[in-house]
């Protein structure tokens, strides 16, 4: 996501009622992983290189696993094979 990126309106979408007042917009919807489409765009764009994959503890892994699903997915049926190394990391704030 480049620093540009002004995400989504968070009115569009059912945020629990303790998160609403620390959100502000969101950058991608779970929709977009459903339909593998971001999954497919980190693959085109790594081309032949290794992904490292980076989960920010705790609010991410949800989103994180998701995803690593379809791109490993992509991984064991496409034409081509990506190594990914998975690490996690917890922050103090998310502010």
């Amino acid at each position: 996501i480049g620093d540009e990126e002004s995400g989504y309106n968070k009115n569009l979408f059912c945020i629990p009622k303790h998160y609403e007042e620390d959100l502000e917009r969101v950058f991608i919807p779970h929709g977009l992983i459903l339909e593998e489409r971001l999954a497919k765009d980190i693959m085109q764009d790594m081309g032949n290189h290794h992904i490292v994959a980076l989960c920010v503890l705790k609010g991410g892994y949800k989103f994180f696993a998701g995803l690593l699903d379809h791109i490993k997915a992509l991984n064991q049926n496409g034409d081509r094979s990506v190594p990914i190394i998975v690490d996690f990391i917890r922050i103090k704030s998310y502010s």
